[in-house]
């Protein structure tokens, strides 16, 4: 640990050979140690870094020797010591004795009622970082991702994740962002910020944006792990409880939307036997210590959406009366495009294809579904079961030129074929 420079810091962003015993440890006690340290000194940049190398060094250790007796004191200790070599490198003796005096008993708990766990997620999620940047930090900083395995996650070049990454961590330290709980008149909105980016992070992993693969289990598996942490940390929130439940209910079914051949497979040709039971009754009742305790938010109607889905029997008897309730109550609390696409399926379950298409045409003109191969292949399915097939054929191929993930293209272009 001793001795470091520029190249072994790299070499923090190698992956962890660990075992999944001791990987999973790792990346729990990484926000906690990363805590520890950012509240002692308030460098993140520096001490990210040293809890990165420290991860790299358990992972190496720990695999071959055994988890130490208190692996986050070690942690803490080894972390502690690569930022100590650091100060060593930059500062005069005067000023690094001091330092290394300072740090003799690393493993300093964090003050009476804070909670670094936390203070970490909203610092990553700062509002004044663009959202890339918090979701890139996010993962590096809580969720113990490297580098490398971020970039892979969001298909761009390590150089590219690393700077970006590298850039926010700049942006806190020249805006003085400290490591500290924000003011109560910041909490909701800080919050809400870190829900956010966690369900982008779960969204990314449910449905790539591009790759071979329709999802990424390694994705959606840290945002749930992520979203527990946070539920542990501030378990009166309904809406962090209903993120969680609408991640374990929609992850629920993900054994079941692909074939053999990572083909996809839609909702309503699930093999339901598939769906991971013990995760439903774990959201389900997670929604239902929530709903009708604390005011309704979107992750919550959301959530409860989901459970609809998956406490069905089946497709044909899925209540899809209850569910347009549901997203006309969703579209009044978060009204968006996304969820007016989502209420015209349910209208059209209820009331007909002719009328769901009603609601799409209200989406025609809006500037933030053109980026979208959605709302075409909403369209085209609406229209199949319209009797229009020519339209539908149309839509089918429009909304297959526009997605990148490979297996969506494949269904979507074999939908178009089928109708020709």
């Amino acid at each position: 640990m001793h001795g470091r420079t520029p190249r072994r810091r790299h070499g923090a962003d190698q992956h962890l050979t660990a075992d999944a015993g001791v990987e999973n440890l790792l990346r729990e006690l990484a926000p906690q140690v990363l805590g520890v340290l950012v509240r002692r000194d308030e460098d993140f940049a520096g001490c990210e870094d040293a809890v990165q190398e420290a991860l790299v060094a358990a992972a190496q250790h720990w695999t071959k020797e055994g988890v130490p007796g208190n692996p986050r004191s070690w942690l803490v200790t080894a972390a502690s010591r690569a930022v100590v070599d650091e100060w060593r490198s930059v500062r005069a003796r005067r000023r690094r004795e001091e330092a290394v005096a300072a740090l003799e008993a690393p493993d300093q708990a964090a003050p009476s009622g804070q909670d670094d766990s936390l203070a970490l997620l909203l610092m990553c999620c700062h509002p004044m970082l663009p959202v890339p940047s918090q979701l890139a930090l996010t993962l590096r900083a809580v969720g113990g991702l490297t580098t490398s395995e971020i970039a892979r996650a969001f298909l761009v070049p390590e150089a590219t994740m690393a700077k970006r990454i590298s850039r926010a961590k700049q942006q806190l330290r020249s805006a003085g962002v400290r490591f500290d709980l924000p003011p109560a008149a910041e909490w909701a909105g800080r919050l809400q910020v870190v829900l956010h980016v966690l369900y982008l992070v779960f969204s990314e992993g449910y449905t790539s944006t591009s790759g071979p693969d329709l999802q990424r289990a390694d994705l959606t598996t840290e945002a749930i792990r992520l979203a527990r942490l946070l539920h542990q940390l501030v378990p009166g929130d309904g809406e962090v409880a209903g993120l969680l439940a609408l991640m374990l209910l929609t992850d629920a079914r993900r054994a079941a939307r692909t074939t053999a051949d990572g083909s996809l497979v839609p909702l309503a040709e699930q093999r339901r036997d598939l769906w991971d039971t013990a995760q439903i009754e774990e959201g389900v009742a997670l929604l239902t210590r929530t709903l009708g305790t604390v005011p309704v938010g979107p992750y919550q109607l959301q959530a409860a959406i989901a459970a609809v889905h998956d406490e069905a029997p089946s497709d044909a008897e899925t209540d899809w009366p209850q569910i347009l309730a549901l997203y006309q109550a969703l579209e009044l609390v978060a009204p968006g495009p996304a969820v007016t696409l989502n209420r015209a399926v349910a209208v059209a379950m209820v009331n007909g294809p002719r009328a769901g298409l009603a609601v799409l045409g209200s989406l025609d003109a809006d500037d933030r579904m053109t980026h979208t191969h959605r709302l075409e292949a909403v369209r085209a399915h609406l229209l199949e079961r319209a009797g229009d097939l020519d339209a539908a054929r149309l839509a089918y191929q429009r909304a297959a030129r526009m997605t990148t993930n490979l297996p969506e293209q494949r269904y979507l272009a074999l939908r178009a074929a089928r109708l020709s």
